[in-house]
């Protein structure tokens, strides 16, 4: 199928990703804007597998300050070259994650971090709330709150700011798979004055 060239901007214009690229996947969804950007996210998803384990020694530390100097955001974001780090697109990157950081407060970055101890005392407060269910409908309620605690609290769960349908990992996996490089937030810190 040949794919009028309105589409591949169109699609280009939404995911950030190359010509060939969003060519490619709109021929093998034959036009299909949804299945084109489905196909591109699997794609995003293995680059950023493959290089998963490649060191990221470079990168750039953001800084925001929001609200007449009330919240204060630095975060740590690392590349494997200093060639990425310059780019526009890791630029981009970096700012909008310390958006994120400022705007929802995450307390962690992704879920390995998070100490088991936090996750235990969760589970008990939830299940002592819901204590006068049933065993198996307190078990699906438990597995249910965990995953909205996530979603609240940890950087990579989280819906991204700029696009809902989105989290933070499918916007970093697309910018994995955009600039070629393994990218991995290292560190962040959020101040709020009277916290």
């Amino acid at each position: 199928m040949k794919v009028p060239i309105e589409l591949v901007k169109e699609l280009r214009e939404k995911t950030g990703l190359g010509v060939m690229d969003c060519k490619k996947a709109l021929e093998e969804a034959e036009g299909n804007m949804d299945k084109a950007i489905e196909i591109l996210k699997r794609k995003g998803v293995k680059i950023s597998e493959k290089k998963a384990g490649r060191k990221t020694k470079e990168g750039l530390i953001g800084a925001y300050v929001h609200l007449d100097g009330k919240i204060g955001v630095l975060v740590e974001v690392n590349c494997e070259t200093d060639f990425v780090a310059k780019t526009d697109d890791f630029k981009e990157l970096v700012k909008n994650l310390a958006l994120q950081i400022a705007a929802t407060s995450p307390l962690w970055i992704d879920r390995e971090s998070v100490p088991e101890n936090v996750i235990e005392e969760k589970k008990k407060e939830i299940e002592e709330e819901f204590k006068d269910k049933p065993k198996d409908v307190i078990e699906k309620i438990v597995s249910g709150k965990m995953e909205e605690f996530f979603k609240e609290k940890v950087l990579l769960e989280q819906p991204f700011i700029k696009d809902e349908n989105i989290t933070i990992k499918d916007y970093l996996t697309s910018k994995i798979a955009k600039l070629g490089e393994n990218i991995r937030i290292k560190r962040f810190v959020r101040f709020e004055i009277g916290e």
